[in-house]
């Protein structure tokens, strides 16, 4: 394996872009390998890292179509019903909680704040 060229934080060339912002442009890697890295230093830790794709290769973000929205409309359902009392939460379940806040505080309060 080659070693990728390396740059700093906000010095890559034109023509390379992480994967948020080929997203922001309507773009996905579309199979290629990641082609450069930028390093961002910290202290008194290892450097972030953030891959680079080229731009020149990447080709245009699949479009939705119904029935992937409809799976999308239920993992999200799915992400508001209370496992405890089946019920829609309303909000997407924390997964700090695992259930809904009337399950997870049965007593009335949250935190110790009455309700």
């Amino acid at each position: 394996m080659s070693s990728l060229p390396v740059y700093r934080w906000h010095l890559a060339p034109d023509g390379y872009a992480t994967r948020r912002q080929l997203r922001a442009r309507n773009l996905r890697p579309g199979g290629q390998d990641v082609a450069a890295q930028l390093e961002r230093p910290r202290h008194r830790s290892p450097p972030l890292i953030a891959y680079l794709y080229r731009v020149d290769l990447a080709k245009p973000v699949r479009p939705m179509t119904p029935a992937k929205w409809a799976a999308l409309g239920k993992a999200n359902a799915a992400r508001r019903r209370c496992p405890q009392c089946r019920q829609d939460a309303g909000y997407v379940i924390p997964t700090t909680l695992g259930m809904c806040v009337p399950c997870a505080y049965p007593e009335g309060t949250s935190h110790g704040i009455a309700a």
